[in-house]
C-alpha cells in the first residue's frame, strides 16, 4: 500500500501547484497582454466609462441602436441561453413577442426584413455586435426620433462596421451608441 500512496500523494501536489498555481498565473500573465490588460476594453465618453467593448448591454430607449435580446438580462455574472429549442412553444412565443414589439417600434418595416439576430438571444447573452443590416434596419427609426437625416445615420454605421477576414462584418452596439450621442 506504501507502495502506491506515497506516489499518489506526491502527484496530487504536484498537479495542485501545477492546476492550481502555475496554469492561473500564466494565464492572468498572457490576459495582461492582452487588449483592455485582461480587464475588458472599456468604452469612454465624456472622459467616463459608459461600458466595455466586449459585453453588451440594454438600451431601452428607441433613440438608440438596439442589441440582440438577452436570456440573462445583460446580466455579464451569469452569461448563458435560455437553452430552448427552436419547436419550443415557449420559445416561439418569446420569438412572436420580439417581432411583434420590434413592428410596434419600427412602423414600416416588413416582418420578413428583420434580422434572426434582433428576435433571438445570442447563446452567451451577452453578445455586443450585431450584423451591419441589424442595426440598418433600425435607422429610419433613429433617424424620425432624433430629427437626424437618414444617410447620416447609414454612413454612421458604415464607419462603425468591422469588417472580418474570416467572419461576417459586425457592428460593436456600444460604439454606435456613443458616436450617436456625439453626432452634432
Amino acid at each position: 500500500m506504501k507502495k502506491y500512496l506515497l506516489p499518489s500523494i506526491k502527484l496530487t501536489v504536484a498537479l495542485l501547484v501545477l492546476l492550481a498555481v502555475i496554469y492561473p498565473l500564466l494565464i492572468a500573465g498572457i490576459a495582461k497582454m492582452a487588449p483592455g490588460a485582461g480587464d475588458g476594453v472599456k468604452v469612454y465618453r465624456d472622459g467616463k466609462v459608459v461600458g466595455y467593448e466586449n459585453i453588451a448591454q440594454a438600451f431601452s430607449d428607441d433613440t438608440y441602436f438596439q442589441p440582440r435580446p438577452s436570456a440573462v438580462g445583460y446580466n455579464a455574472a451569469g452569461s448563458g441561453g435560455s437553452n430552448k429549442g427552436p419547436t419550443n412553444p415557449e420559445f416561439l412565443k418569446t420569438v412572436q413577442d420580439r417581432i411583434d414589439t420590434f413592428m410596434v417600434h419600427n412602423p414600416g418595416v416588413n416582418k420578413a426584413d428583420i434580422p434572426t439576430e434582433l428576435v433571438t438571444a445570442s447563446g452567451s447573452g451577452l453578445d455586443p455586435d450585431l450584423s451591419p443590416e441589424g442595426a440598418r434596419i433600425q435607422v429610419k427609426r433613429i433617424a424620425t426620433l432624433r430629427r437626424v437625416p437618414e444617410q447620416k445615420l447609414y454612413d454612421l454605421v458604415a464607419a462603425h462596421t468591422q469588417k472580418s477576414l474570416l467572419g461576417p462584418s459586425k457592428v460593436n452596439v456600444l460604439k454606435l451608441n456613443v458616436a450617436l450621442d456625439e453626432l452634432k
